[in-house]
């Protein structure tokens, strides 16, 4: 099996949900936290990046260049052409992630439309042209109630030392970002960060040719003015979470917030926003498998005073996520690496 898909043993998933609180920790702060031997998390942390298993890379705030509009895109393809246009899209710098997915629709995708979205159509009109594609529906996204990025801690209850988390992380919206606050230094040091989530302070000095203490500095800066998060992306199978679905829930508009609320605070549900069509919220559920999910659906979306109903998606196969092409996606289709 390729080590990319293959299921972690407990110290590796414990070195993960650590990267997950916190891509930039030492591996003697991520020791401390997993409890293990320095020499040991090094070890197993470097092997767990060099084999693409985890990824750890800088993803700048949606506000960060400017106002915009995110898209949901929901695309039916071709037969046979699903991977081919799904890569397509992926490759777009406004794709934000990407996902083939089960059900009436053959891909899932977030598109970042900078300017607003009374520039959405001229780029329809492009992207509507993929060879492959035959009906592309798109909902406008009004507003992110949850984006989780230590999702393994959360469905663990907590593998690390530092304990489980608070509710107030489980919930929290994502902080607006004020472009103002970035330059063109700031963004070449994100452009070195996005590619090594991980490369050393001095390591992007040396690359864009300022000091270190610099570098850090504005690192520093732009974290606080929540202009940049660092993520590490794992595939959910290797932390023993089997099912990703995609649910999109009808809700009764005078409940719509109430139940976005009472689902953000649930901690198998991995992202959540509300779209302009139907009165409806989009949420992404990670579940260990089938039976967790049908429990999720049964004894908790399904007892929520105001759903009426909702469609759902399998994802399949996860292309990119947080702006960021994910390393494992075609060992999933069994394609070769590009070289």
């Amino acid at each position: 099996m390729n080590p990319r898909l293959a299921p972690l043993d407990d110290l590796d998933r414990r070195v993960v949900v650590a990267l997950q609180q916190d891509g930039r920790a030492s591996w003697r702060t991520v020791a401390d936290a997993v409890d293990a031997p320095v020499t040991t998390v090094v070890r197993r942390g470097q092997q767990l990046l060099a084999d693409g298993v985890v990824k750890v890379t800088a993803v700048p705030a949606l506000g960060a260049r400017g106002v915009y509009d995110n898209f949901l895109v929901r695309v039916s393809c071709r037969p046979g052409t699903q991977a081919e246009v799904a890569a397509q899209l992926s490759a777009r710098e406004d794709v934000r992630f990407c996902t083939i997915v089960s059900g009436k629709f053959d891909i899932m995708a977030e598109l970042v439309v900078h300017g607003g979205a009374s520039r959405y159509p001229q780029l329809l009109a492009d992207l509507q042209t993929v060879p492959g594609v035959e009906r592309w529906r798109s909902d406008l996204i009004l507003h992110v109630y949850k984006m989780s990025h230590d999702w393994g801690r959360q469905l663990s209850g907590g593998l690390t030392a530092a304990g489980p988390p608070t509710v107030e992380a489980r919930t929290a919206e994502p902080e607006p970002c004020d472009p103002a606050h970035l330059d063109a230094a700031d963004w070449a040091i994100l452009d070195r960060l996005r590619l090594d989530g991980r490369d050393t302070f001095q390591s992007v000095a040396d690359r864009v040719g300022m000091n270190e203490s610099s570098v850090r500095r504005r690192f520093d800066r732009m974290r606080a003015n929540h202009c940049v998060e660092i993520v590490t992306l794992v595939p959910s199978a290797a932390l023993g979470m089997y099912a990703e679905t995609l649910v999109t829930v009808r809700v009764a508009p005078a409940h719509l917030d109430a139940v976005a609320r009472q689902l953000a605070a649930h901690p198998s549900v991995r992202y959540l926003a509300s779209l302009l069509d139907d009165s409806s919220l989009f949420c992404e559920v990670i579940t260990p498998s089938s039976l967790e999910l049908h429990a999720f659906i049964q004894h908790t979306l399904a007892h929520l005073e105001g759903v009426a109903g909702w469609n759902a998606a399998m994802e399949l196969v996860y292309l990119k996520r947080g702006s960021v092409e994910t390393p494992w996606w075609r060992a999933q289709l069994g394609l070769p690496d590009p070289v």
